[in-house]
């Protein structure tokens, strides 16, 4: 008798812990199908300012205080600050940057800060300095989240590190798609005016591609040496 009542709690347990391993499977399965249906919901609307532009970066999102600004220093012919009025941009730091293991510009940890490209042009030098920032972080928008509002005759002002100023003005602001901007980046390395110093500002901009990790787009600022 005592067999057969143990016999049938294995039976009721065995079919207690089946119940639950199905419930578990339709609950992950139902969580599985909500992600992709609101992914798919997502795809191509503006970004929303909680998702981090890039899963490998971890940005910072404090502003570099007065004394971290003040106390930035580079090399006396490198640029070390950029600053545009019309976007509330004061004397940014601009930090060296390469590319990073995608070929793909890199762009400085904090999103306050702006990034130039070493193997670009150097302020005074004739050439053109190609000069990127973020969008945004995961809570706020970064240096250039107001890049596109640029226009022509708007002047972009770079310091370099021995104090000299150069201002800069805008002959050409473009959202180019994300699929064709690799091959733009050619022509944003070269000035808009045949001879005349220039710098290229690039941000990401446009829609959000959830399924990718970033914007559609990117931003393309060019302006030429400023007349005095």
């Amino acid at each position: 008798m005592s067999l057969k009542i143990n016999s049938w709690r294995k039976v009721v347990k065995g079919l207690v812990w089946a119940v639950l391993a199905i419930l578990l499977a339709i609950f992950i399965i139902k969580i599985a199908v909500f992600e992709h249906n609101y992914y798919n919901e997502k795809e191509g609307s503006e970004r929303a300012i909680t998702v981090v532009e890039t899963e490998e970066e971890e940005l910072i999102e404090v502003k570099p205080t007065e004394t971290e600004v003040t106390e930035y220093v580079v090399a006396p012919d490198r640029p070390r600050y950029l600053t545009i009025e019309k976007l509330g941009i004061h004397k940014a730091r601009i930090i060296p940057m390469g590319v990073n293991v995608n070929g793909e510009l890199a762009t400085p940890n904090n999103i306050f800060d702006v990034g130039w490209y070493e193997a670009s042009g150097l302020p005074g030098m004739g050439g053109t300095m190609i000069i990127d920032g973020h969008n945004g972080g995961p809570h706020v928008h970064g240096v250039f989240k107001d890049l596109p509002l640029l226009s022509e005759g708007d002047i972009i002002v770079v310091e370099r590190g021995d104090g000299v100023v150069f201002k800069y003005r805008v002959v050409e602001n473009k959202s180019v798609l994300l699929s064709e901007s690799d091959a733009y980046m050619s022509t944003a390395a070269r000035s808009p005016e045949y001879g005349k110093e220039s710098v290229t500002l690039i941000s990401c901009t446009g829609e959000w591609s959830q399924s990718q990790g970033t914007y559609l787009s990117r931003e393309f600022t060019r302006a030429v040496i400023a007349e005095d």
